[in-house]
């Protein structure tokens, strides 16, 4: 466990010049500590990144400075065997998770709920954190909410603002879980385990022990959340510590459920009846039970839940209707990494070969073939982008079409070309987005961008 008084007069190493390790670069210079940040990639640019003066920097690879610190600080994006991290416990250098080291400036009596799963985890903790929002403005006006994570802000940011009674919502990853030896939530929730991330964990097993980590030292007097209809999620429950709530939109025969949904009513064993918001697909029915079951653990009333939940609105880049053109409607779905986020996008629209879909990036290491038999229910077409078109034309094998087009401005081009009045053009790509852009919010808004510039040109004659 990292305890900074413990560490008092050791120079800390940052692995990792992304937003996190920039983040707890700087929170640890803020508490007296001297930094060193070092990046494997070379950088032009280092000063734009905004760090503090005071922080030591070298990008280009990790030298011997490294090995001189006295614990090393983790962003989450680097492999655990990376060759860096061996050396580093082979010389016994003790190694922390950027959240371990934010949460333990934290003081004591701050209410941490985390929230993790394949899919969903930035849409429920986005409701979670406005129902204690909502639940702090009405009846804890003292009381304050934090959200932070990969939603956000790294905790980094924000863990010198924490005081006692506040509430800090996470949404936090595998790769963030994998590295916290000692994370405690007061509310842990996973609400799905789909192949994701294969090459990093070096497979399913691997993730899935990730992912496990959220509960791993929760006691009796804290509470788990958990998706009783997904048997990898089920699975866990037999070792949990904690007073677990399961949920399931559909009938579950593994777990026992205390949440189910009627159609138009999420009903709660307790005896509240909550109207869901208004978003599409039952994946987001899911995403309000859990976020539900997780204000209920801290003690929000119903009536507080079913405010938010009647007012929130669908989030940018989330099977996301941006525009209307000659009958045809553009949806981005940019967030859609990995293979089942699209199945679950595809699963939204009506049930019949209308869809366009923009499918591709940088592969994660499942198999295109598990959309099969989507795309032949619910899409006329795929136009292929980015790294892994060849995978994809593979993996198809000739079974359904694909016009490869390599960028989105193509594939807007094919789009608009082809589909007609009824049709849907969906960027739901089933893949990272590294390989031609920053993050998959900027292919989002990349793909907005060249279908709005084209509508405007179309409907201005230009």
């Amino acid at each position: 466990m990292f305890k900074p008084e413990k560490f008092t007069g050791k120079k800390a190493c940052v692995l990792g010049l992304g937003r996190s390790g920039r983040q707890a670069a700087a929170l640890l210079i803020r508490r007296g500590f001297d930094v060193l940040v070092s990046e494997e990639h070379l950088l032009p640019d280092v000063p734009a990144l905004g760090l503090p003066p005071q922080a030591e920097v070298e990008t280009g690879g990790h030298s011997e400075k490294v090995f001189a610190c006295g614990f090393i600080v983790k962003s989450p994006g680097i492999l655990p065997n990376s060759p860096v991290l061996k050396e580093a416990r082979r010389r016994k250098i003790p190694v922390f998770s950027e959240l371990e080291v934010a949460l333990a400036f934290a003081p004591k009596g701050v209410t941490v709920l985390a929230v993790s799963g394949t899919n969903g985890k930035t849409t429920t903790t986005a409701l979670l954190g406005e129902i204690l929002k909502e639940y702090c403005a009405r009846l804890a006006p003292r009381k304050r909410v934090f959200v932070a994570g990969n939603i956000g802000a790294p905790v980094s940011a924000c863990a010198d603002e924490l005081k006692k009674g506040d509430f800090l919502a996470l949404e936090v990853s595998s790769y963030q879980l994998e590295d916290s030896t000692f994370f405690r939530p007061k509310v842990a929730c996973l609400l799905n385990i789909t192949p994701d991330h294969l090459e990093h964990h070096g497979g399913m097993d691997g993730y899935i022990k990730a992912k496990a980590r959220l509960f791993k030292n929760q006691r009796s007097n804290d509470f788990a959340v958990l998706n009783g209809g997904d048997e990898h999620c089920a699975a866990l429950a037999g070792g949990l510590k904690a007073s677990l709530s399961a949920f399931s939109a559909k009938p579950s025969h593994t777990l026992k459920t205390d949440v189910f949904f009627d159609g138009d009513e999420i009903i709660f064993s307790a005896g509240y009846h909550l109207k869901p918001p208004k978003l599409k697909g039952i994946h987001n029915v899911e995403n309000a039970m859990a976020a539900a079951l997780c204000a209920l653990a801290v003690d929000v009333p119903a009536p507080i839940i079913q405010t938010v939940f009647d007012r929130f609105e669908a989030m940018e880049h989330r099977i996301e209707p941006f525009a209307y053109h000659r009958g045809v409607v553009y949806v981005n779905d940019s967030k859609a990494t990995n293979l089942d986020s699209t199945v679950i996008a595809l699963k939204s629209f009506d049930k019949t070969p209308h869809i366009w879909l923009i499918l591709g990036g940088r592969d994660k290491g499942a198999s295109y073939e598990i959309l099969l038999p989507y795309l032949k229910a619910y899409c006329k077409e795929v136009f292929s982008v980015g790294e892994c078109m060849d995978k994809i034309e593979r993996e198809l094998k000739g079974e359904f079409p694909v016009t490869r087009c390599g960028t989105l401005e193509r594939a807007v081009e094919e789009a608009f070309a082809k589909a007609k009045k009824g049709d849907i053009v969906l960027l739901s790509p089933a893949c990272a987005s590294f390989d031609q852009f920053k993050d998959f919010e900027e292919r989002g808004r990349v793909f907005k961008k060249l279908v709005t510039d084209r509508v405007k040109k179309e409907r201005t004659g230009g």
